[in-house]
């Protein structure tokens, strides 16, 4: 429990919070992107 108190209340937690949301926004991001890319890559491929 003290784990989630410090997570939420410090400084260092709220930080290491921001970077794990934004890790993971760039992994859904990244994702999405490249996907979009290959499928526009093979469709251009099919000519």
């Amino acid at each position: 429990m003290k784990m989630l108190t410090d997570l939420f209340s410090t400084d260092y937690g709220l930080m290491s919070l921001a970077v794990i949301v934004f890790t993971l926004g760039m992994a859904v991001w990244f994702g999405a992107f490249f996907k979009r890319k290959m499928a526009e890559d093979a469709k251009n491929a099919g000519h």
